[in-house]
């Protein structure tokens, strides 16, 4: 799995990077139905998705007098043929859960904007943020929650996630995450992977998490293509997808590629063998780009053309470097974020974000220079060479340096404890001497999230209009004890620790005791 590393004696356990699932995944888990639900997922199920149906290919016309046959235009191709008529061949069938008009009145709102509003009220309706504001007046029509004591922010977002393509329990039946097969694997999609009723989703859903990117394993230089999901209970990957979040492309570097594929008779084996396959592979897809452009310019002005095979792998690398899809590199080192910089820059494609990233508060100036995210974590370290350098404070070191500094998982369990990660960061932010306020540091976890994935227009932060993403905390979610009390995805509640209905419970967790 893609660079999971814990600490202590776990990190003696782990097995080699790309090649296999983190070992401390949990055997529980399984089968998640929430009962609150049945009427929503009655309707999904009794909707029908239309199938595309691929129009035959229409014969030239027949060229008129005084045309020649190279004058005459190109057939239209099957549309599974053309990489630009089928840019979501899978489209997204989400649908938001039913909600209703609520009104949290009295918390403490950290809205992801970096202000903090005591005695806030939060007004979701129509599934959106309809205000926010200290002591607002309730409109006749909400539903009023009394949330004094109790403290409101953003649904939580994490960047680097493998659910669904790690699904519990643990089984090489469930180990989908890694295309270990060959160096740049650009054409698979983890989304073909994912496996919807994966029990994680809803433990990371009871820690607040509204929003997640499930990406492929680093096994790779180029491990293929994430997908944004809402963490919503669902039928398939599709009813799951964030309608219109943008694609992005796994790349890696350092060890996991090298020692996957390290060999006398495998390429790459050293690093500078990984930055030759990235350089070889955009060359290609820069040269698989130009030819379709060639093509495309012909058909406008009339000209008969013979179109290029389609390549699914070099359709993701075109992607790229026409900026449709955002780029999500695997990196720990400094100077190969450094590297990897001058790579986009020598082909004209941008960085998105750099995780795990341990080491980028050596380059935070470079990284706020080039605008690119780091997407870490706060105290792991150690489980190999590249990662031996990292620092408890290097997201706030990062942040301080004015560029966009991210928690996330990488792991199932600290999917469920996003804020305390972040806690933490926090805290040895401090210490290092830097003054960091929670409705700063919440940034870390929603709205920069947002950013990364580029949905920040949508979700991420608690802004009139935005999607009604929001998590209410029984206390400080930068406390070790704060506990998510209700999540809600879209307006429609997702998540209610009080409410037995929303507990889900599988085969897999028979026998296990239930805490609350």
């Amino acid at each position: 799995m893609g660079g999971l590393e814990s600490q202590g004696a776990l990190r003696a356990a782990r097995l080699t990077p790309g090649a296999s699932p983190h070992p401390i995944r949990r055997l529980i888990r399984g089968f998640p139905v929430h009962r609150a639900f049945g009427a929503a997922l009655a309707v999904l199920v009794s909707a029908s998705l239309t199938a595309c149906a691929t129009t035959t290919a229409t014969p030239p016309s027949s060229k008129s007098a005084g045309t020649t046959p190279s004058a005459q235009a190109s057939a239209p191709l099957p549309k599974g043929l053309d990489p630009a008529a089928s840019k979501d061949p899978f489209p997204s069938t989400y649908r938001p859960l039913p909600g209703r008009a609520t009104a949290l009145v009295g918390a403490t709102v950290l809205t992801g904007t970096g202000a903090r509003i005591d005695n806030g009220t939060v007004l979701i309706k129509d599934g959106r943020i309809a205000a926010v504001g200290a002591g607002l007046a309730v409109p006749a029509g909400y539903e009023t929650l009394d949330a004094r004591g109790k403290w409101v922010t953003p649904g939580l977002i994490d960047t680097h996630s493998h659910l669904g393509v790690y699904a519990a329990p643990d089984a090489p039946a469930h180990s989908d995450g890694n295309e270990a097969t060959d160096p740049n694997t650009a054409q698979v999609w983890a989304e073909h992977s994912v496996w919807p009723q994966d029990p994680q989703f809803n433990l990371a859903r009871a820690g607040g998490v509204t929003t997640l990117l499930v990406l492929p394993g680093s096994a790779n230089l180029f491990g293929g293509r994430g997908v944004t999901l809402r963490n919503v209970p669902a039928r398939t990957t599709q009813d799951m997808k964030f309608p219109g979040a943008p694609y992005t492309l796994k790349m890696a570097c350092g060890e996991n590629p090298k020692r996957v594929y390290g060999g006398r008779s495998r390429s790459p084996s050293t690093r500078m063998g990984n930055v030759a396959g990235y350089r070889a592979a955009w060359i290609n897809a820069a040269d698989y780009a130009r030819k379709w452009d060639d093509y495309r310019a012909k058909v406008a002005r009339g000209d008969k053309a013979d179109p290029p095979k389609r390549d699914l792998q070099l359709d993701t690398l075109a992607g790229v470097l026409k900026g449709e899809i955002l780029v999500e590199n695997h990196c720990y080192r400094a100077d190969e974020m450094a590297q990897m910089i001058d790579i986009a820059n020598e082909f004209g494609y941008r960085i998105t974000a750099f995780h795990h990233a341990v080491e980028a508060y050596k380059i935070a100036d470079l990284l706020a220079k080039n605008d690119i995210c780091t997407a870490t974590w706060t105290n792991w370290w150690g489980g190999k060479l590249e990662f031996n350098d990292a620092i408890e404070a290097n997201v706030p070191l990062i942040d301080a340096a004015g560029a966009c500094a991210i928690i996330k998982s990488d792991d199932p369990d600290v999917i469920q404890r996003l804020n305390q990660e972040a806690a933490e960061a926090m805290a040895a932010g401090r210490a290092a001497g830097l003054d960091i306020s929670e409705a700063h540091a919440i940034r870390w976890i929603t709205a920069n999230p947002a950013k990364a994935l580029g949905i920040l227009a949508e979700t991420g932060t608690l802004e009139a209009g935005k999607r009604g993403d929001v998590t209410l905390w029984d206390a400080n979610p930068f406390s070790i004890y704060a506990r998510a009390q209700r999540v809600w995805v879209d307006g429609g509640l997702a998540y209610d620790r009080t409410d037995p209905r929303f507990q889900a419970r599988s085969d897999f967790e028979l026998g296990l005791e239930v805490r609350r």
